[in-house]
Order: structure tokens, then sequence, then C-alpha cells
């Protein structure tokens, strides 16, 4: 079976002077071969810090070419990556340090005083690396030998951990996600063939590295399809279809907030956006993305968008709807994509098409469990081998998945069950509204009641009183009196995790 070096090796044997990355703000670029040489190198580096073969290294920088580099060729050496998510508190950071058994640290200069103190903390030493995440070269990278004279490094097998990520822990301590280079290289394969990926096809990489979506659709998709990414700094929306067209880009990965922001800059651009006339396809994950916005962005910019769905334990996408536009669902995830997926009842019986329960998904690019949580792994999976997405939906009669909401975030009024995506639609549609979500708040009556938090359109220059009479009617029609909010709050932004996903739990928390 492949792996992310056997990716490698094929693609700089067969395409080598062929560009696989390069940066939007700069002439920075590598090859194929480059990649491969690169990845001999940091095998050497690796090795003269003692980092043993299959030992875990974590990645503490954002994304910039050295970063991908350094990624893939950490792999290549057979080591496990851990990326880091930036955005985590402090002490969740060092956590993820520790309980990874991480045995050296790339990190980028802006933060490495900061993870030196947490290494510091932490009852093993750990070395750690400054590199820069875009200059290619890393200190102690032994640039001027030749891959010739390179100590010939571990080659990992299908079965070995390649990658070690942690989901973002909103309701507890985070967990490590097991996955290996077989899942990796199934679900890179599959993301090719979904989305009919070719040597032209070249994406604009946006999201970043330390999430699973970028890590698996805009590092990996391209190395399996033979294609190339741009990658910018960060993601800016002024900056967006410039960037997009200035480098040939032929599709896009973005989440449901990026596709708002580009909406948003649209709305008050004076001229319209240049899109780029390469761009073919946009795939929307990682959150649901509301059909209003769907329909919008493809009006404003005359891209189709293909929704997809998947999760850090699936290697990113086990759904997606399909390439051609007439085959699409708008508000549907997609088809079952590389694997196989159901929907089952509570007691984990299967449900018939139309019925709604949780999904459950088997197949190639499902992980291998838990890190040193086996009784979390466990309750993962049912006993015959599904896992446990954790998502309620229903699948209708063509194959199609819908999401309705998370199994947590179900709001219970008066014993009746209500999806929170259900009203977020609603109130999406309200012109006054520009991002929703609907949770459950405690009730002495009802158990629950449903509180929706608003993020207000600029513009408006009523009250929020009047707005909040404006939705109640607007809701009323629309849901009936029982689904209609009662409970409002005003908010300057919404919380969202690292994939974009709206942290309903914490909105709960605050009320």
């Amino acid at each position: 079976m492949d792996t992310v070096r056997t990716l490698v090796e094929q693609q700089a044997r067969e395409r080598g002077q062929a560009t696989y990355a390069l940066a939007t703000e700069s002439d920075t670029q590598f090859s194929f071969g480059e990649l491969r040489a690169a990845c001999l190198r940091v095998a050497g580096l690796l090795q003269r810090h003692g980092v043993a073969a299959g030992a875990t290294v974590s990645f503490v920088m954002p994304n910039g070419l050295n970063t991908l580099r350094l990624l893939l060729a950490t792999m290549h050496a057979g080591r496990c990556v851990n990326p880091v998510n930036l955005l985590s508190q402090a002490e969740q950071m060092r956590y993820v340090l520790e309980h990874s058994d991480c045995q050296l640290v790339f990190v980028s200069p802006d933060w490495a005083d900061r993870v030196r103190v947490m290494l510091q903390q932490l009852p093993r030493a750990v070395a750690l690396v400054v590199a820069d995440p875009d200059a290619l070269q890393v200190p102690g990278e032994l640039t001027h030998e030749a891959p010739s004279d390179l100590p010939e490094a571990h080659a990992p097998g299908a079965m070995d951990m390649a990658l070690l990520m942690y989901t973002s822990g909103t309701t507890g301590r985070p967990k490590g996600v097991m996955l290996t280079h077989a899942n990796l290289v199934a679900n890179a394969r599959s993301i090719a063939r979904e989305h009919a990926l070719g040597t032209d096809d070249r994406v604009l990489a946006v999201l970043p590295l330390y999430h699973i979506n970028a890590f698996a659709v805009t590092m990996l998709a391209p190395l399996a399809s033979g294609g190339s990414l741009a990658m910018p700094p960060r993601f800016s929306a002024a900056r967006f279809w410039t960037q997009a067209a200035e480098r040939q880009c032929t599709w896009l990965n973005v989440v449901p907030t990026i596709i708002s922001y580009l909406l948003e800059a649209a709305a008050s651009a004076a001229e319209p956006a240049p899109v780029a006339r390469l761009l073919r396809l946009c795939r929307s994950a990682s959150a649901a993305l509301p059909p209003e916005h769907l329909l919008a962005f493809e009006r404003a910019f005359g891209i189709g968008v293909i929704e997809t769905m998947g999760l850090t334990e699936t290697v990113a996408p086990c759904f997606s709807n399909p390439l051609e536009p007439a085959a699409r669902k708008v508000g549907s995830v997609g088809r079952a994509s590389g694997c196989e997926a159901r929907v089952v009842d509570a007691a984990l019986a299967p449900l018939p098409d139309g019925s709604t329960g949780e999904i459950v998904i088997r197949g190639p690019q499902v992980m291998a469990g838990y890190y040193k949580q086996p009784e979390a792994t466990a309750s993962a999976f049912t006993s015959d081998g599904w896992l446990r997405s954790g998502d309620l939906g229903h699948r209708d009669a063509d194959g199609f998945f819908f999401v309705t909401g998370r199994i947590k975030e179900l709001i219970i009024k008066g014993g009746e069950n209500i999806a929170p995506r259900e009203i977020d639609e609603v109130l999406l549609r309200h012109p006054a509204v520009l991002e929703a979500a609907a949770v459950g708040v405690p009730d002495r009556h009802y158990g629950q009641e449903i509180m929706a938090c608003i993020v207000r359109r600029d513009g408006d220059t009523r009250s929020d009183d009047e707005v909040r009479a404006d939705l109640q009617a607007f809701c009323s029609e629309h849901l009936g009196r029982y689904k209609t909010p009662a409970v409002w709050r005003f908010v300057r932004e919404l919380p969202r995790g690292p994939s974009g996903k709206v942290q309903r739990l914490k909105l709960a928390e605050s009320a």
C-alpha cells in the first residue's frame, strides 16, 4: 500500500521539474524533485537530533512553504507529525505537547519563546528547532550535501502513524486522532477522484495546515494527483481573487466563514471582484454552508460550490456532492465519498432512508483511534466497526446525506427535538442578519428554550429592540411559534473553532 513517502517518490520520479508549491506574495516555490531532495536533508536533521523512527514531531508554525515542506519531509522520513493548533489557549497547547510524547518541535520565530517555556515544564527533554515558515531552509539542515551523500531514511509502512492531530477540545481535553499513512493516502486519492484533479490543477491554499481540511485537501490531494498549490501567508478577502488569478488557480478550498467574508466584501466593493477565469470549482467543508450563502456565492462569482463534509477522524471529507452541477443537491453534504455511511437509531440499528438518526462511517480513511485513550476509542465505534460521527441527519432515496445538527447540540424543548441548523437557516434569510446560531438554554417549564445569537449586518440603523421584534415576527411566520427563539442576543462575532464551526456550547455556557 502507498504511503506519503511513496507519493513524494512517485511525483519526483515522474514529474520532478513540475512545480508543487508556490507562494502568492513572493517568487518562492519548489518542485516535486526539490521536495524529495529536501525530504532527505530533513531526515538527516531528525537523525542528528536523535528523533527515533516512528516518533512524533510537533509543529507550532503558521502557513508557509517551509511549513509545508517540513510536514511532508517529516512524514517521508517515517516520523509522525503533530501540527499544533495556533488558536489554542496556552494550557491547551502545553497539554498537547506533553500528551503527544513529541521528541522534537519545529517552531516559528514568533512562537519560539512561548514554546520554549512550555517545553521546560514537561517531564522529559524535547528538542526545539526554530524554522522560518517561508524560507526554504532550517538551521542544522545540511543543504550543501547532495541527496546521494545522506543516509537512507527510515521508510514507513502503510499502517505506521503519519499524523497525530488533536481535536479542538471544546468539551474537555483535546483528543489525539491517530491517522496512518494508509488513511492519508486513501483520502488524498479519494479527494482527487471526486474533483477530477489532474496535473494542471492548482488550489489556492488559504486554510491553516494545522487543521485536517487543509492538511488533506490542499496539501495531500495535489500531491496524489500531481497538481500544485498556491499558498498565501493567510486569508485576505481583499487579496483573495487577485491571488487566485495571479497564480492561475483552478479550484478553491474554503470554509463557510470565508464564503461569508467574500460575499460581504463583494457587497461593499465599488466594482466586481476580478474572478480568475481558470477557476472551475469551489469546495466548501468543515461546517454547514447555509443554502442562501451557497446560492449567493454562485450568483456573485459564477463559480459552482461543491459542499462536502468530514471529520478529523476521517482525514477530512467522507461526504461530497458530485462534480456535475446538475447532480448536486443544495443543503446536502453529498454522498459517501471513499467510504460507506448510514444512519442509525439510538440503539445503533440502521434506519431507513428519510429517518433522522446518527450518521456512522466505515472505510479506509477512518482513524486508528485516539492516542492513549482506549475508552474514548472504544466509545467512538460501534461493535461492528462503524465510526460514530456524532452528527444527526438523514439520507434520501438518492443516497445524499443531510446533516441537521450535532447530538450534543440538539435542542430538546418540551420533549421535542429541534435541530439548531433549521433555525439558523431561517434567520440567515433575513436581511438584517449576517450570522446566526441557535442554542438551547435551561428553562423551568420546557427543560430547554431556544436562544438565538445574532451578528447584525452593517448599515442597519435600527435599535436592537426593533430588529428583535422584526426577527420574532419573521421566525413566527417561517418556523411557527414553538420553534421561534424566546431569547435573543446580539453579539459582535460568533465563537468558532479552527475549522470554522460555530462553537454552540460556548454560546450556551455564556447565556
